[in-house]
């Protein structure tokens, strides 16, 4: 980190600073792409990302991005999301997982009323990590606030985070159990080290358990309120970023992730591209067989229509953001849509690539089957599912409800 970059960084904390631009953000990345993407293996082996690499990201600013001005934040839009997370992607995809799910949990905190924002937001490069679906967790109400119990697993980030914001059924004697939110300490809830997976191992996504945790009332929200993007706070109910439903800027946060994890890919495949051969082939060079030809530019064609549709899906953000116009559910459903099929094609890209790539690239010293097998596991996240996202969208189209309310 250059000394004028850290000192660009310490006069955003100044809430009448202007916040750093895109191409500023993009750029402190890749001055730090170099410390992250050299412990993405260590980070992989131990299951949780290297304290060198969190420390890279803190200094760089990009756990403010989606913290308002007045809290010492950038309110960077999604645009700038997307772009950050894919360069942060292309040095390590965990890396870049952590901090899109940081700025899921700070956008959702940010609806919480001003007094909850102002303790939970006091150092703005804290991280974050949350959770929409209430695991096992249940909640019952008790004087004053609620008392909840029960496990979210795969939480993204929790051992580097501040705050976790949990979901919960609560249990009212008085009504229908309804799903609820809140914002708690990490400190306050136990955490099991269950991170044993094929892909993604750099998260560190690990379970928490909540055992009789009070919850004060002034920290609890309906979940549906939240993913609607309905605000307590009186501060940032004018705020652009806060014009867009939970869902969407979760797409936005989350899509770059992908994209900047093919293009890597990409990139490995054509640094190896010189001097190889096709094995028990008479071609002299991998890259004069047809075969090889054909299959490349499916491969970057792929790439370029995932690109084209995180490009899409934060365009349609930034602009409802910035006129304010109401969000119409097909709107709201395409965004998934735009995800998923991002998704999609940055898999069936990273298919092609691999399969070229040869038996050599099972090595660890490189990183393909790596990144291959992270970008598996993205794809099985329920949200950006592409069978389940396109399912989603097609019914709105039909007319159809979502069966949903994560739109």
């Amino acid at each position: 980190m250059t000394t004028a970059t850290a000192t660009a960084i310490a006069a955003t904390a100044n809430t009448t600073a202007t916040a750093p631009s895109r191409e500023e953000m993009v750029g402190r990345i890749a001055e730090i792409a170099p410390v992250i993407r050299a412990n993405a293996a260590w980070s992989a082996e131990h299951r949780r990302l290297h304290e060198d690499t969190l420390r890279a990201l803190t200094e760089a600013g990009v756990f403010r991005m989606r913290l308002p001005l007045h809290h010492g934040g950038y309110e960077s839009d999604a645009r700038t999301m997307v772009d950050v997370a894919d360069a942060i992607a292309q040095a390590d995809g965990s890396a870049a997982w952590v901090v899109a799910c940081s700025w899921i949990a700070t956008y959702g905190l940010g609806l919480y009323p001003d007094e909850v924002q102002d303790e939970v937001f006091a150092d703005p490069d804290a991280q974050f990590c949350t959770t929409i679906g209430p695991g096992t967790a249940t909640a019952v109400p008790v004087d004053g606030g609620i008392l909840v119990n029960g496990t979210w697993p795969c939480i993204s980030g929790a051992l580097s985070s501040r705050y976790q914001q949990i979901a919960a059924v609560l249990l009212d004697p008085d009504g229908d159990p309804y799903p609820v939110m809140g914002p708690v300490a990490l400190s306050e809830l136990e955490i099991s080290d269950n991170w044993h997976t094929t892909g993604f191992r750099g998260t560190g996504s690990v379970a928490t358990t909540a055992r009789d945790l009070f919850i004060p009332q002034e920290r609890v929200l309906p979940a549906p309120a939240v993913v609607a993007g309905h605000s307590r706070s009186i501060r940032n109910a004018e705020l652009a970023m806060y014009r867009a439903p939970f869902v969407a800027v979760g797409a936005a946060a989350t899509v770059g992730v992908a994209t900047g994890m093919v293009k890597t890919l990409r990139d490995v495949f054509f640094e190896r591209l010189p001097g190889r051969r096709i094995t028990y082939t008479e071609y002299p060079s991998q890259a004069e067989a047809p075969v090889t030809h054909l299959r490349l530019a499916e491969a970057v064609m792929k790439i370029d229509e995932a690109e084209f549709h995180a490009h899409r899906l934060a365009g349609l953000i930034d602009e409802k953001c910035a006129s304010g116009a109401p969000w119409e559910l097909a709107e709201r459903g395409r965004t998934r849509a735009d995800e998923g099929a991002a998704v999609r094609l940055a898999k069936e890209a990273a298919e092609i690539l691999t399969q070229a790539s040869g038996g050599s690239s099972a090595y660890t010293h490189l990183p393909i089957q790596r990144i291959a097998d992270d970008l598996h596991v993205l794809g099985l996240h329920a949200m950006m599912n592409p069978d389940v996202n396109a399912e989603i969208y097609g019914r709105i189209l039909c007319g159809l409800e979502p069966h949903t309310y994560y739109v």
